[in-house]
């Protein structure tokens, strides 16, 4: 089942002689329990089709629709919830909270959504945190810990609420190989057990291996699109 599809989405940034056609009409259903790296050289349209999927962007024309509805009939608020009740975000820049711990920047997205008690996040966040490998660099601050390990943060952080939707944008840049294995294989298994969506932009070439589904982008258009 189709969760979400994009119509003819067309993206140009800037005016004039300064115009960049990022994507340049995508036609592209998302099902349900998809596990696809998206791949391409830089500047491919990689990114700024992640960023239109989680709507931090806007298509310039087209249309991306959720669950057979279209995102850009919601208002601003709803499209807020939908992000907050939908999608998780893997950052390369990790986007950490600098003044927050390990521990309550992974419990920010639980503590935002409101439905858990304190006692519950606490056990939530320390589970993926373990899970991870960071249990003891939980009561640290991100300015405390080397750059992999805060990639591994926004990593608990995007998985620890079961987002029905993970957009992760070159999640392993920052890990070496037997770490990237062992993050994989968590999201492998949330993938099998709850069904999530995961969504890779990634140049690596271990992500592509795990992939169920596979899309090249070129010049901001699909050149192929193969599930394994």
């Amino acid at each position: 089942m189709s969760i979400l599809e994009l119509q003819n989405v067309i993206k140009i940034y800037g005016e004039k002689e300064q115009t960049v056609h990022a994507l340049r009409g995508i036609d592209l259903k998302i099902e349900k329990g998809d596990f696809l790296s998206i791949v391409g050289p830089s500047g491919s349209g990689k990114s700024t089709l992640l960023n239109i999927v989680g709507c931090l962007d806007t298509p310039t024309t087209g249309n991306v629709l959720y669950n057979g509805k279209s995102l850009a009939s919601l208002s601003e608020n709803q499209l807020s919830d939908y992000r907050k009740d939908n999608i998780a975000f893997i950052f390369q820049s990790y986007n950490l909270i600098p003044v927050l711990t390990v521990k309550e920047n992974v419990e920010l997205p639980l503590v935002i959504e409101k439905k858990f008690t304190k006692k519950e996040i606490s056990e939530k966040a320390m589970k993926i945190i373990e899970m991870v490998g960071l249990k003891d660099m939980a009561h640290r601050l991100p300015g405390e810990i080397s750059g992999g390990q805060e990639q591994r943060v926004a990593i608990a952080r995007a998985l620890v609420k079961n987002p029905l939707v993970v957009l992760a944008d070159e999640p392993t840049a920052n890990l070496d190989s037997k770490l990237s294995e062992e993050i994989i294989s968590i999201m492998q298994k949330m993938n099998k057990d709850n069904n999530t969506t995961f969504i890779f932009s990634t140049h690596d070439h271990l992500v592509e291996k795990h992939a169920k589904r596979k899309i090249i982008l070129k010049d901001g258009m699909i050149f192929s699109d193969e599930r394994f």
